[in-house]
């Protein structure tokens, strides 16, 4: 039902990924995120939530310091690194070890993370954004979550072919940097640049990426979005038991990374989930 992978990384144990869900802990350290913006942005903050994700379950803290939420500003390469790098050196001298994952589409703050100590390379481009950014990846021998994100989609767009030949190119650039395609995590990006009917067909036919590229590992990413809310009718804090459902079945499509806000809940569905499919 899940394939497997083995995922490594630069400095920790590599990341192991099959029947097992793995949970990303969402720590954004911006003003304007969606759902939790200047809530984690001081370093003490930071790092008590990082610290309570993973106690919670978490097995990778993802930081992002900018959003990238409909409407919101772009920010600046040295502003971002402002906002990063303090809290990577805060959780790493906090004797936090677990993978850190960095949450950018910019080459240089994906290196200067690297080298603070972050991991794994989060690009909501899919490596198709600035062409540096999979050469730091190959570079560090850290993996890459490729997001797709096409924003020439339509409501038209049949989502399965068109995404299927969006990571082909991702593929293909990940090849030309010399990045190993095991380094390559495929997430379908649920909520960018697609329409509400678009966003649950990806999650029904999520079976056919995961037969399309049998060789990588798949996030499910879709705590508390819009595709949520707009079926709901409900703001990003009342969205936890739709998240819920889209998690888990996010994992009986063959899902192995769930990036969510709230670590608890999503661990326990997770878990009944897997009793459910492969025994208690």
């Amino acid at each position: 039902m899940h394939t497997t992978h083995i995922v490594p990384l630069p400095r920790r144990p590599a990341l192991e990924l099959g029947p097992h869900p793995l949970i990303m802990g969402i720590l954004n350290v911006t003003p304007d995120s969606f759902s939790d913006g200047g809530l984690h942005n001081t370093l003490d903050q930071a790092v008590a939530h990082a610290r309570a994700m993973l106690a919670e379950g978490a097995g990778i803290i993802d930081i992002g310091g900018e959003s990238t939420r409909p409407g919101s500003e772009t920010v600046a390469v040295q502003e971002e690194l402002d906002r990063v790098i303090p809290v990577i050196d805060a959780l790493r001298s906090a004797g936090i070890t677990a993978p850190i994952s960095i949450d950018t589409y910019k080459p240089l703050v994906a290196d200067q993370a690297i080298q603070a100590g972050a991991d794994i390379i989060n690009d909501v481009y899919g490596l198709q954004g600035p062409p540096e950014m999979a050469e730091v990846a190959a570079l560090y021998g850290a993996p890459v979550i490729a997001m797709h994100w096409d924003k020439g989609w339509d409501a038209q767009t049949l989502p399965l072919p068109a995404m299927i030949d969006y990571f082909a190119q991702t593929l293909d650039i990940a090849d030309a940097a010399g990045l190993a395609r095991t380094q390559v995590i495929l997430d379908p990006g649920f909520g960018f640049s697609k329409t509400l009917a678009q966003n649950y067909q990806i999650l029904r036919q999520l079976p056919e990426l995961v037969d399309a590229y049998p060789e990588h590992s798949v996030l499910v990413g879709t705590s508390r979005k819009s595709m949520i809310g707009k079926l709901l009718n409900n703001k990003p804090s009342e969205r936890l038991p739709g998240t819920i459902a889209t998690t888990v079945q996010g994992y009986e499509r063959g899902g192995h990374i769930f990036r969510v806000h709230d670590v608890a809940a999503n661990r326990d569905a997770l878990r009944v989930a897997q009793a459910t499919l492969y025994g208690p």
